[in-house]
């Protein structure tokens, strides 16, 4: 047995794993094992991707099966990490249609969770991209799903955590840039108001994301840095950086937390004043366009190695969630308020315009969603469970390959399509049979 955890590090459970290579070694497995999920780089952070029972180690799935570079037609092998696919078509002039925010998660566990990024309001999540995958079934036949073939399976397993069963491979298409640098134009917004307005506004550029200094309180609740922008072309590097590579080495310089730090590292004070220095350093770049490399933009936390250890030995729970567009502002400042109040140093603070999304258990809707990290605490679980009744009133609901405690009636409440994902996993066989640590608890 293994001690599992995801990437908060909490909860941890024992499990035992396997780490099949080849595609050929699953079907038996699935067939013959009870209470398994599949797990790719162990990026989910809660307990998605722990096997109640067993654990299969997907990343032995690392293969690229076929590459069109004239059409940016790919098949992957589901362990395949996003990282280096990014390092083989980057170069090539290509890009994946959406990446979450961290290069070093597998596709098939950007299928599970159907990941969505800062062009979800204009391009979907990734599963809206996925032309065709192959899934090994509970019973260990293997079946592909495409919108003409097996469609409801396609829906159920795009957004349902690998509960449909094991995905093997994917078929999608990268689309095509001129340089490996983003064109990037930051926008003060003083308060939450003028955050979801500036979103709104730059709802056109095909990238955006704000950042918020969650402890900010007043007049100042929800202040923020909007970061819109879309892929270089090679006129606008030549403008803004002449002479530069249109494609610069992907592998930048990386720090490292080499320990658990103290548990009091992050507290209010020392959050407020990177919030502080962080806004201002914003500020002065803001009001006008600059090219930065794709890989801060997109992943600016994988350039601190083992990040997630700031947070000490207890872990750190990461809470999001979305809220309908009408809703948005009271019910996400309420919560930045009560985080704001009760102190909890959230050093990561995301808010984004979302789209509508497909999958039956898909994340995302028409809205807003707020992405905050606290550290596990006793006093951090009461006011989680004060801002699940928030998220449930507005009609809202939290991400799944986030959660670790959020309860079944909340759960429940926010996934409409359910009773339609449980009536797939029952005519497949895979009620009981494919079971993770999240599924035992949420009942799913």
């Amino acid at each position: 047995m293994t001690e599992l955890a995801g990437w908060g590090r909490y909860p941890r459970h024992p499990s035992e794993t396997l780490c099949p290579t080849s595609p050929k070694a699953f079907p038996s497995l699935m067939a013959s094992r009870t209470g398994l999920v599949a797990r790719g780089n162990g990026r989910a952070y809660g307990d998605a991707a722990i096997g109640e029972q067993v654990t299969l180690m997907a990343r032995g799935l690392d293969r690229i099966r076929a590459f069109d570079q004239a059409t940016g037609r790919i098949q992957v092998e589901a362990g395949v990490l996003l990282s280096d696919l990014l390092d083989i078509v980057v170069p090539r002039g290509l890009f994946p249609p959406v990446v979450p925010g961290t290069k070093f998660v597998t596709i098939g566990g950007m299928i599970a969770s159907d990941v969505h990024g800062k062009n979800h309001h204009r391009d979907g999540g990734f599963g809206d991209h996925v032309e065709s995958l192959t899934l090994a079934l509970p019973d260990g036949s293997i079946v592909t799903c495409s919108r003409d073939e097996n469609p409801e399976l396609l829906s159920a397993t795009i957004g349902g955590m690998g509960l449909t069963g094991t995905i093997l491979d994917a078929t999608f298409h990268l689309r095509r840039i001129e340089t490996g640098w983003m064109r990037q134009t930051t926008t003060v917004a003083q308060n939450l108001d003028s955050a979801i307005r500036a979103l709104e506004e730059t709802s056109n550029a095909t990238y955006s994301v704000a950042w918020v200094d969650c402890l900010a309180r007043g007049a100042s609740l929800g202040r923020s840095l909007i970061f819109a922008a879309e892929h270089a072309t090679q006129r606008d590097l030549d403008a803004l950086r002449p002479g530069s590579s249109p494609y610069p080495a992907s592998k930048l310089g990386r720090l490292s937390i080499p320990l658990d730090l103290p548990s009091f590292t992050l507290n209010r004070l020392s959050v407020s004043a990177f919030n502080e220095l962080y806004f201002r350093a914003g500020v002065v770049k803001s009001g006008y366009p600059f090219l930065v490399h794709w890989n801060p933009y997109f992943f600016p936390l994988d350039g601190i190695g083992n990040w997630n250890r700031i947070y000490g030995r207890r872990g750190f729970l990461q809470y999001q969630c979305v809220i309908p567009t009408a809703k948005a502002q009271a019910v996400l400042g309420g919560i930045l308020e009560r985080i704001a109040k009760h102190g909890n140093a959230s050093f990561l603070a995301v808010l984004k315009q979302l789209g509508p999304s497909h999958g039956l258990l898909s994340f995302p809707f028409e809205g807003f969603t707020l992405t905050l990290d606290l550290p596990v605490s006793d006093e951090v679980f009461p006011l989680l469970e004060e801002l699940d009744r928030l998220v449930v009133e507005a009609r809202g609901r939290l991400y799944l390959a986030k959660d670790a405690r959020q309860s079944p009636a909340t759960f429940e409440a926010g996934y409409p399509e359910l009773f339609r994902f449980r009536d797939l996993r029952r005519s497949i066989g895979a009620t009981g049979r494919i079971s993770s640590r999240l599924s035992a608890r949420l009942g799913i």
